[in-house]
């Protein structure tokens, strides 16, 4: 069925910046005494926030000091403001839902200075989102609370059962149902269990997304 608006997570399914994000955080655990390969962190981290990392991590005996969220959004600021790639195919997708004529906007669990930062380079963007990017933080509810894409949905002037929310990770997808929407689940490196357990439709390219939300080819 083909959805009435959409809700786009931002890392890891439009902008392709989780990478970048996981090696400054691995090079911070190494500089702790604590290193952690990529994939360990995906599976533990993926889709939270800097403060839940700092709180796992601080509840794991790494040594971070009291002001290291602030310091390592400092850092990753400036690291992806360097260049940050979009996801493969996302740009397929905007295009398909403008000219089917649904709405979008993004929801993210990840502050908006970092979207403006990301999205900011590439011209033209955060133009196409009409205004509809959103912060969990800014709501002070991050996922896997529903907020950001209620929020989202309620801007939009859509109902909840109306919308699809496209996500990467598993507290995302949490956050999908838990408002009511229909979840498709982004596994770009993995198999996607995890957001299939979380209630999520997999998928593993974004090109076959369009597809998926039975827009025209």
């Amino acid at each position: 069925m083909t959805p009435q608006a959409v809700i786009f997570d931002c890392d890891g399914v439009v902008m392709d910046s989780e990478g970048m994000a996981f090696d400054l955080l691995a090079e911070q655990l190494a500089q702790y005494g604590h290193p952690m390969s990529h994939t360990q962190m995906r599976e533990m981290f993926l889709g939270g926030t800097m403060r839940g990392f700092w709180t796992a991590a601080r509840a794991t005996g790494v040594a971070l000091p009291d002001d290291w969220v602030e310091a390592q959004y400092a850092r990753m600021f400036a690291r992806l403001a360097e260049g940050t790639p979009l996801v493969p195919g996302i740009i397929g997708v905007l295009g398909a839902l403008d000219l089917a004529g649904i709405p979008y906007a993004m929801g993210s669990n990840g502050p908006l200075r970092k979207m403006e930062i990301t999205m900011g380079q590439h011209p033209g963007l955060r133009e196409r989102f009409g205004g509809h990017i959103y912060s969990a933080q800014t709501l002070n509810a991050p996922k896997p609370a529903p907020d950001v894409y209620l929020h989202a949905a309620a801007a939009l002037g859509v109902a909840p059962a109306g919308c699809v929310v496209i996500e990467d990770s598993m507290s995302g997808a949490q956050a999908a149902v838990a408002a009511g929407m229909r979840c498709y689940g982004f596994a770009a490196e993995d198999d996607g269990m995890a957001l299939a357990a979380a209630g999520a439709l997999v998928f593993h390219a974004m090109t076959d997304l369009p597809g998926l939300l039975g827009l025209p080819g």
